[in-house]
């Protein structure tokens, strides 16, 4: 039998070759009705960005996922909502970019995908590009629910150095001294495991993305914002977001604390991230 595509904006996916089974809502919601329903891999944005449709057209819901993480991880939080979480580039579907973006230009993408106002759910890297998407796009943005994103550097900390055998293999291999290979291996030894992990253009992405904070655009959000936050979040620690709810002086910023989970909140309480999510599709206008 031949299923039909289902899409919503840009290039159409045969759900018979990508199919995505969600099981029902984690929670009772007012916002999304919880039903058994078929997540679509879909392409959107004429093809540059993919991700998974949930329920049906048009979403109102969009969801951006961590670094090194795929749209997978908001399965169980959306499942029965009408919404898109996307592979944001290098990630997942989606091709990297060509380019070393930074979150500006990551939403600058992620706004070619949307057609209609939505409330944005974004975790930890895909936080940074929803704040840069709010303010770069208010009319987009009925309201933002925000997760483990470090948004800003936590309170008291200090800013460290790379290590100094790194910063010498840095300059002298750009003098020519220090070869490809070994500076690989230095990069192995002395980078961030996220860093190890990124190949590619993906590795520039990462450099310019840590080196980014976003005091400015949290000043500049005019849209309900909520901060979903485990207590127990090592990553990204509470204090970071009692510091950004602070810097949001135009609209309402609360902060929603779950004890017992850490920095994954979106896999590992996804009734509560579904609740917060029900909570802006209520409140918003």
């Amino acid at each position: 039998m031949r299923l039909p595509c289902i899409g919503v904006k840009g290039v159409l996916v045969n759900p018979q070759v990508f199919p995505r089974i969600e099981e029902k809502s984690p929670g009772a919601s007012t916002g999304c009705p919880s039903i058994t329903v078929a997540g679509v891999l879909k392409a959107f944005a004429g093809g540059r960005l993919f991700g998974t449709l949930h329920g049906n057209p048009p979403p109102r819901v969009l969801a951006l996922h961590g670094w090194g993480r795929t749209s997978r991880d908001f399965d169980a939080a959306l499942a029965g909502c009408d919404a898109v979480a996307l592979d944001l580039p290098g990630f997942g579907a989606t091709p990297p970019p060509t380019e070393a973006w930074g979150a500006a230009g990551y939403a600058a993408a992620v706004a070619e995908a949307i057609e209609e106002p939505v409330v944005v759910v974004g975790h930890s890297f895909g936080g940074r590009v929803a704040v840069h998407l709010a303010t770069a796009r208010p009319e987009l943005v009925r309201a933002l629910v925000l997760t483990g994103v470090p948004l800003v550097r936590p309170p008291g900390a200090v800013r460290r150095k790379p290590a100094w055998r790194f910063r010498l293999a840095r300059a002298l291999h750009r003098r020519g001294v220090v070869g490809d290979e070994r500076m690989e291996a230095v990069r192995q030894r002395y980078g961030s495991a996220d860093y190890r992990a990124a190949q590619g253009i993906m590795r520039a992405v990462h450099v310019v993305a840590v080196s980014e904070t976003y005091e400015e655009q949290l000043r500049a959000l005019r849209c309900p914002v909520e901060l979903v936050w485990g207590e127990g979040d090592a990553d990204v620690p509470l204090s970071v977001a009692s510091a950004a709810a602070g810097l949001v002086a135009g609209a309402t910023a609360t902060v929603t604390v779950l004890p017992g989970v850490g920095h994954l909140v979106p896999t590992a309480a996804p009734a509560e991230l579904r609740a917060a999510v029900d909570r802006a599709l209520r409140a918003a206008p």
